[in-house]
């Protein structure tokens, strides 16, 4: 298997499993894809850094000139780090505490609000401000029940209909609001659900008189299994550029265009390396144990996501047909896998098994659970590569610990 012009072997010789790798070229490509397929002007395409808040990811996101959507204050200071201007990155917290409002707002960050007591706090706090608001239009894609964010059953922003009660806290503190948002969940494949979102959202729009733009949220989905269909991104423009024309002609004025891919950009640049430690067989079942578990990457075992798996070791399966094993982690639980009852090519102790489309909600979503230590994180790009974060060593577990 070749990543980014190195084999998947290679890589693993060098910096260990488990082990994440990055392709520069992948999310430049997908940045881009997405970019040049919205004709509207003015627009700001944000990274849901949730998805991969890695610095040396933040940095080529930089780089293709997209901004950063913040959910939490931790990921405003990154952010900040990587290079990013505080005009660039829109703090999306929820159910955020006081210290948290103040600190984002000191560092000069717009805050986009879901709720109305806290836009009521933050008036009182921070009176003749800009802010955004978060509304929740009640649109439910078909998604797994934890990925869906905009129906009412989702905790997520202010419900669309209190529109004249945002307007009224406004204009008690003298706040100006800048933005309306709305996201309504995660790896959607059909267009409809944000086509009815950017109605309903534009719709609303009309009763603020003061916005600069409006950010419908990301939730594109990736194509996780092979021969899956994909989203049709050249229409998902197409539409977004109609609509948000319409919009600013009737508004008056040239309103900015803002969406906050995570996954989109970052999900198929990224795989996570494991080796067989094991291979154990009983009359039901063959297993195929990793060195890495639920815990660097735990899609699987929260969501039962599925992540396509080949063994790099043996891409041509020189040694037979495709067997149906469980590939497994080396974690004390159950439910720490990664497939069952997957076909994959033959495996021996010591090959490399290669996870794939982890580059979104991998490592960013991993833990120390069972005091294991997180993997280590590789850039590649051009036959060449570097290590973009080192395995901890287990000295860190200690870290913060009073003994």
């Amino acid at each position: 298997m070749n990543l980014g012009g190195v084999s998947a072997e290679e890589l693993a010789e060098e910096f260990g499993t488990p082990l994440y790798v990055y392709e520069e070229d992948i999310i430049r490509e997908k940045c881009k894809l997405l970019s040049d397929a919205i004709a509207y002007n003015p627009k700001k395409l944000l990274f849901a850094c949730k998805a991969n808040s890695s610095l040396a990811v933040l940095k080529v996101i930089l780089s293709e000139n997209w901004g950063v959507d913040a959910v939490s204050p931790g990921e405003v200071f990154l952010a900040l780090e990587a290079g990013f201007p505080k005009e660039d990155i829109l703090f999306t917290g929820n159910n955020m505490s006081d210290s948290e409002m103040e600190w984002v707002h000191k560092k000069g960050v717009l805050l986009n609000i879901g709720s109305l007591s806290r836009l009521e706090k933050y008036g009182k706090a921070f009176p003749g401000s800009d802010v955004c608001v978060r509304v929740c239009p009640d649109v439910n894609p078909d998604v797994h029940p934890h990925l869906k964010t905009g129906g009412l059953d989702s905790k997520f922003g202010i419900w669309i209909g209190e529109a004249p009660k945002i307007r009224e806290i406004a204009s008690k503190y003298d706040l100006k609001i800048v933005g309306i948002h709305a996201h309504i969940g995660t790896t959607i494949m059909d267009l409809v659900p944000f086509k009815e979102t950017m109605n309903l959202v534009l719709s609303a729009a009309k009763e603020f008189s003061d916005l600069d733009f409006v950010d419908f949220g990301g939730g594109i989905g990736v194509q996780y299994k092979p021969g899956e269909p994909e989203v049709d991104i050249k229409e998902f423009g197409r539409f977004a550029t109609e609509k948000m024309e319409a919009f600013s002609k009737a508004y008056g004025k040239k309103v900015e265009y803002r969406i906050e891919p995570g996954r989109y950009s970052v999900c198929s640049a990224g795989v996570l390396l494991g080796k067989v430690n094991t291979i154990k067989k009983n009359p039901q079942k063959t297993f195929i144990g990793l060195d890495a578990n639920m815990a660097h990457l735990v899609r699987p075992s929260m969501y039962g996501a599925y992540h396509h798996i080949e063994n790099a070791s043996n891409m041509e399966c020189q040694n037979g047909p495709l067997e149906t094993v469980d590939v497994v982690g080396n974690i004390c639980e159950t439910g720490d896998f990664f497939a069952k009852d997957r076909k994959v090519e033959h495996a021996e102790e010591g090959d490399i098994i290669a996870i794939e489309n982890a580059g979104a909600y991998g490592f960013s979503m991993a833990s120390n659970y069972n005091s294991f230590l997180k993997p280590a994180e590789v850039m590649v790009s051009g036959g060449k590569a570097r290590l973009i974060r080192a395995r901890a060593p287990y000295e860190a577990l200690l870290e913060g610990q009073i003994y």
